[in-house]
C-alpha cells in the first residue's frame, strides 16, 4: 500500500517545484527515506539547482520539520511526527472506532482497517494488527488503494454511486487500473457489484486488490445514521481465514461494528 510515496509521485509527475511546492515536494522525498538521505539525492530528485534546494530542508530545519544526522543527511524532524501524530489521535472517526477494530482483530487474528473515500481511492484512517504475532499486512495509516478493487472503497461507493449512469459518469474516460486478475473494471460489473452491495448491506474484496488477501468491509456510521463516515474491514490471508468464514460471521461483524441494516 502507498504511503508518501503517493505524494511524492504528484510531484514527479510534474514539471520542476517552485516556491512553496518545493518545500513540499522535499518533505515528501524525506518521508520517503527513513534512514535519512543527502541533498544531493534531493537535489536530483528534485531536479532544481542545489542552492534553490538547500532553502526548503533550511526553512524546514527551521519548523523542526526536518533535521540532520551524523552523516549530514536530512530526515524527518520530531515536530512534524508530533504534529502528524497529534492530528491523527485527535480526529473523532479514529478514537471512536478503535476499540471496535481491536475487538475484530483479536476475534479473527487478522489485519483489521477503518477507511474513508477521497476521490478514487480510500485513505486508511486507522489499523489494528492482530495481537498474537502472526503474519500481519504491510498496510499504513494514511495509506491509499484503488476504491474500486477493496472492499472499503467498493461499500463506499455503493453510498455514493446509485446507478449505472453514475458509474459511468465516475469512471468517465479513464480505465481503471486492474489490479489482479480478479478487479472489476467495467462499467456494469461495478456497477452489478454495487447494487449486489447495497442489497446485502456488506462488501467483499475476493483477491481483487491483493493475490492472497480477502476482506469483508461494513459500513461505520459514526456522524449519522443514513450516511457512513468510513468502512470498516476484516483483511485476512486468504489460506488462514477463507472469505466464505467471513461472510459466514457476518451477523456477529455487524453486530460488533453497529452495522446491521
Amino acid at each position: 500500500m502507498k504511503r508518501w510515496s503517493s505524494i511524492w509521485n504528484v510531484f514527479e509527475a510534474t514539471s520542476p517545484p517552485v516556491g512553496s511546492d518545493r518545500t513540499l515536494a522535499v518533505l515528501a522525498k524525506l518521508a520517503t527515506y527513513p534512514d535519512g538521505v543527502s541533498l544531493d539525492h534531493i537535489t536530483a530528485a528534485v531536479n532544481s539547482p542545489k542552492p534553490t534546494v538547500h532553502r526548503a530542508p533550511g526553512a524546514l530545519r527551521r519548523a523542526g520539520f526536518a533535521t540532520q544526522d551524523g552523516r549530514g543527511h536530512y530526515v524527518l524532524g520530531d515536530e512534524f511526527l508530533r504534529l502528524a501524530f497529534a492530528h491523527h489521535e485527535g480526529r473523532a472517526d479514529h478514537v471512536r472506532v478503535n476499540e471496535t477494530l481491536r475487538t475484530l482483530a483479536t476475534l479473527y487474528g487478522e489485519t483489521v482497517h477503518y477507511a474513508v473515500l477521497d476521490g478514487d481511492s480510500v485513505v486508511y484512517r486507522s489499523k489494528v494488527d492482530p495481537p498474537d504475532g502472526k503474519v500481519r499486512l504491510t498496510s499504513v495509516v494514511g495509506g491509499r488503494n484503488p476504491a474500486h478493487s477493496t472492499a472499503v472503497g467498493k461499500l463506499l461507493l455503493s453510498y455514493t454511486l446509485p446507478d449505472r449512469s453514475a458509474v459511468a459518469a465516475w469512471i468517465g474516460d479513464r480505465r481503471l487500473p486492474k489490479v489482479t486478475d480478479r478487479t472489476l473494471t467495467s462499467i456494469d460489473t461495478l456497477h452489478r457489484e454495487l447494487e449486489r452491495i447495497r442489497a446485502q448491506g456488506y462488501s467483499v474484496d475476493d483477491e481483487e486488490n491483493e493475490p492472497g488477501i480477502n476482506c469483508l468491509a461494513v459500513p461505520a456510521f459514526l456522524t449519522g445514521p443514513t450516511m457512513p463516515s468510513g468502512a470498516i474491514s476484516i483483511s485476512a490471508l486468504a489460506y488462514r481465514t477463507p472469505l466464505a468464514t467471513l461472510v459466514g460471521d457476518l451477523d456477529t461483524i455487524q453486530q460488533i461494528t453497529g452495522s446491521r441494516p
